[in-house]
């Protein structure tokens, strides 16, 4: 029998804060910004084939299979490594498309990590996270393992502490698209840059989301939520949007707030993890 692991965890991320320093020549964004991994994950189930073929063996909505960033992340390193073997790879989805959690590119690092480790092809650290780069920004933060201070597009990485907390995330139920955000003519692109001193240094929520008041602009449910959830403390949205959290000092807060949060959103809580479930699958 062919080898295979189940179940394995692709957690969420929160962004912290989010600055928008600046614009390089071909487009993209130059960023500032604190990467929290949280214990709320996609999962996906591996087996090994031997025939060579890469198959996804169930369906996601809105996401066709040669375009799901798992098959593509499998492809990759195939094809990077010369690798014969293929492989059947099951995605159970729990972390909400265009939510701003980094859904999609935590299941391509995942796929990245496990084909890794299952087809002994023996990349390091750093070889995947380079290789993660082609399908995204956000996918050599989640190889890289830890709660990161991140720059560049996203992947010029340092490791942060981050305060022991749970957070309560809300779900507005809208899907924000990343381009729109970023080719908003409203968006600041000139936020100061900061040292990774000045983030550590501050106990309490630092800086802001320089997307947050553009997506909240577009999409009046982001904004609802985020004054909804200031009552609690200093409500934020992550990433691009459309997920929205807020920390809470432990559980019984969180679960306390929870209880009150409209019907009309979907919401949970999530602790703050310190590194990545499959860590120990990479080599440094």
């Amino acid at each position: 029998m062919e080898p295979s692991m189940l179940h394995c965890p692709a957690p969420a991320k929160l962004n912290l804060f989010l600055h928008v320093t600046g614009r390089r020549a071909d487009g993209y964004h130059l960023l500032q910004t604190a990467f929290q991994l949280i214990d709320y994950s996609d999962t996906l189930d591996f087996a090994v084939r031997v025939d060579g073929a890469i198959r996804r063996c169930n369906d996601v909505a809105g996401v066709p299979e040669d375009s799901d960033l798992i098959v593509r992340a499998a492809r990759l390193l195939q094809s990077y490594t010369d690798c014969k073997l293929g492989a059947d790879l099951t995605l159970h989805k729990k972390l909400p498309m265009g939510g701003g959690l980094g859904g999609g590119s935590s299941d391509a690092a995942t796929t990245l990590m496990v084909l890794n480790h299952l087809w002994q092809t023996g990349l390091s650290r750093a070889e995947l996270q380079q290789l993660g780069l082609q399908l995204g920004a956000d996918v050599p933060f989640f190889i890289f393992g830890r709660n990161a201070f991140a720059e560049g597009v996203g992947e010029l990485l340092q490791p942060i502490q981050t305060a022991e907390c749970w957070f309560v995330v809300i779900e507005p139920g809208v899907q924000v698209p990343t381009p729109a955000i970023f080719s908003a003519k409203e968006l600041t692109r000139d936020t100061k840059p900061i040292r990774i001193a000045d983030f550590s240094s501050h106990i309490k929520m630092f800086g802001k989301n320089d997307l947050q008041a553009v997506a909240s602009a577009l999409f009046p449910p982001v904004d609802a939520a985020i004054q909804w959830l200031s009552t609690y403390g200093e409500a934020r949205m992550t990433g691009s949007g459309a997920c929205v959290f807020c920390a809470f000092a432990d559980e019984f807060s969180a679960d306390e707030a929870l209880r009150q949060v409209p019907d009309r959103w979907k919401s949970w809580k999530a602790k703050a993890l310190h590194k990545h479930p499959l860590d120990y699958l990479m080599q440094t």
